[in-house]
This record gives C-alpha cells, structure tokens and sequence, in this order.
C-alpha cells in the first residue's frame, strides 16, 4: 500500500536536455550521471534512443526539389561536352553541391554522404 504522493516525477525538457549533454561528455558515465541527477538510467537510456531517432527522423526521409531552367548567358570555365553538360545541384543543410551527368558514382554518393552528416 502506497500512503504517500506519487514518486513518478515529469522531467521537463530543459532537464532531459541538461543530462543528455551532460551524458555526452567525453568520459561520462551513464550510470554515474543518471545517479547525481536522481533518475533511473534506463530513462536516461530511453531519451537517448528517442532523442537519436528524432534526429535521424528529421535527417532521413525525401527533400524538396526546385527545377530551374539554367541561365542562358552564364559562361562556364570548364569546357564540357554536350552529353556532360547536364548538372543536378543538391541543397541540404546550408551546403550546395553540384554534380555533373558524367560524375562518378562513387563520388556522388561520397558526396550525398557528407552532406547527411
């Protein structure tokens, strides 16, 4: 029989944050910090894996794509032959990167790789 107040506590957002960063320090250990703060480690363990899976949630998925007819007088330094003259532009995160018809496959991945991250 439980006389007393409810032990379940509601943890507010800041303080979920405030112990993932604090668990995310070079050499932090789970269990000690989750101990300091007062709350079971596998609730820690538990924020963690959600907070990773609204990352990659928000990270994943399809990206909006815009077609542009390309500017008719823009004088290209690079003489390219007319089979290679198409050019798909991808925008993520602040970064623009252009890939031509005749890139390698390896390096568009490459490249597509290092724009998620």
């Amino acid at each position: 029989m439980i006389s007393g107040a409810e032990r379940r506590r509601r943890w507010s957002d800041e303080d979920r944050a405030r112990i993932l960063a604090a668990i995310s320090e070079p050499g932090a250990v789970i269990a000690e910090v989750a101990r300091r703060e007062d709350v079971c480690t596998s609730l820690v363990f538990k924020w963690r894996r959600e907070m990773r899976e609204a990352v990659e949630a928000d990270a994943g998925g399809f990206a909006p794509i815009v077609i542009e007819p390309a500017p008719a007088a823009a004088p290209s330094p690079i003489s390219l032959s007319n089979s290679a003259s198409a050019v798909i532009e991808v925008e993520m995160k602040d970064a623009r990167v252009r890939i031509h018809a005749g890139a390698p496959s390896s390096a568009i991945a490459a490249a597509l790789k290092a724009l998620r991250s």
